[in-house]
């Protein structure tokens, strides 16, 4: 590995690079709905793919290595990171899942599927910019498995609720890795970005749009379990094993889009940074397979406008709704609920751009001002 070390991106692009680069983002955009095998083991794919891109790029360093290695299992300096929580909570809910169950049971019985469903996506949204994306995403998925849906209900409001938990976790830096580094990186002037700033400047768009997520869902999905709880049995197939082995899995998922990201910088770094703010909200789409920190910390710089920084950011943190890759909380739903990257697309894809649309609609004003 240490032959492949180049640490600077040359400054003019490389035919080989691009077209090598070029034609792994296309694998990783067709090959998990063309092969099932490749569908039923994502995370290795990724991290194949991930790997392949740095080699490609010539970007290997140990600092990378590490990066790859630590950011399953730290927040920043602190040694709790998705794994932990994954597994940790996990082992708690085999064991007491019964009582969890119940307790969800109880409180959905008596609220109705309408109201429980939009109080869940509008409290998971918001509150996953104060308790991170991370617990956040591991709570929602289990309270999600605990209710009587059939299979698509169970994946329709994963994703909306997954929607909602990646754009509320923008309002601060504790919510996830995007908002941190983009605090860091306009932290001096003109912007003095400090702990608020992203609510400030991003709050006016993502809670109303949280809001307006939580009463699609209900409407999307509440008819679905209108009922059936009261009559729900509960059926638990969880193993320690399962637990365990999900867990890895979701280590190796956020691994892959580590080197994945990284692999692929210089097509960002060559090509995206010279585009319109307008057209990088659309170009963003990637988001749907790549780290979105990675690529805010590409992109975004003191220099920009806000209006350009604020069309990069939802541009990112609406396309992370749409495939399982985009966001942590996307991961960790879909490893808890085994749903495929099919299942997730059909819903995920159209209701992102939708969203994606009605956003860029309303932020017109904004980016022509």
């Amino acid at each position: 590995m240490s032959q492949l070390l180049m640490t600077q991106i040359p400054s003019e692009p490389v035919v080989s690079i691009v077209i090598g680069l070029s034609l792994i983002t296309l694998l990783v955009l067709l090959l998990p709905f063309l092969v099932k095998r490749i569908e039923e083991n994502l995370e290795l794919f990724f991290l194949s793919m991930g790997i392949l891109a740095v080699t490609i790029s010539g970007l290997w360093s140990w600092e990378l290595v590490m990066e790859a290695l630590k950011a399953p299992v730290m927040i920043g300096v602190i040694p709790i990171g998705i794994f932990q929580v994954v597994l940790v909570f996990g082992l708690i809910i085999h064991f007491y899942h019964e009582a969890f169950c119940l307790g969800i049971i109880k409180i959905a019985s008596r609220m109705g599927s309408y109201i429980f469903i939009s109080i869940l996506i509008l409290v998971t949204g918001l509150l996953s910019s104060v308790i991170s994306v991370i617990v956040t995403a591991v709570l929602l998925s289990e309270v999600i498995s605990a209710l009587p849906l059939e299979k698509m209900a169970r994946v329709k409001l994963a994703v909306v609720s997954c929607f909602a938990v990646g754009l509320g976790a923008c309002l601060t830096p504790i919510g996830e890795p995007l908002s941190t580094i983009l605090v860091a990186k306009l932290s001096g002037p003109p912007y003095y970005a400090d702990f608020l700033f992203p609510l400030r400047v991003f709050g006016i768009y993502i809670i109303p749009g949280v809001l307006l997520m939580a009463v699609f869902g209900a409407f999307f999905i509440g008819k679905n379990i209108k009922l059936k709880i009261l009559k729900h049995k509960i059926e638990y197939t969880e193993t320690i094993k399962t637990v365990i082995v999900r867990s890895i899995r979701v280590f190796f998922f956020v691994a892959a889009l580590i080197l994945l990201g990284e692999g692929l910088k210089p097509l960002v770094i060559w090509y995206f940074v010279h585009i319109p703010a307008s057209a990088l909200y659309w170009i963003n789409i990637l988001s749907a397979i790549l780290d979105n920190a990675t690529l805010t910390a590409v992109e975004i710089g003191p220099t920009m406008e806000l209006k350009q920084i604020t069309g990069i950011i939802l541009g990112l943190l609406i396309a992370g709704g749409m495939l399982i890759p985009g966001n942590i909380p996307n991961i960790v739903a879909a490893a808890r609920l085994k749903i495929s990257m099919k299942e997730w697309a059909i819903i995920g894809i159209p209701l992102g751009l939708a969203i994606m649309a009605i956003y860029f609609i309303v932020m017109l004003p904004l980016f022509f001002s």
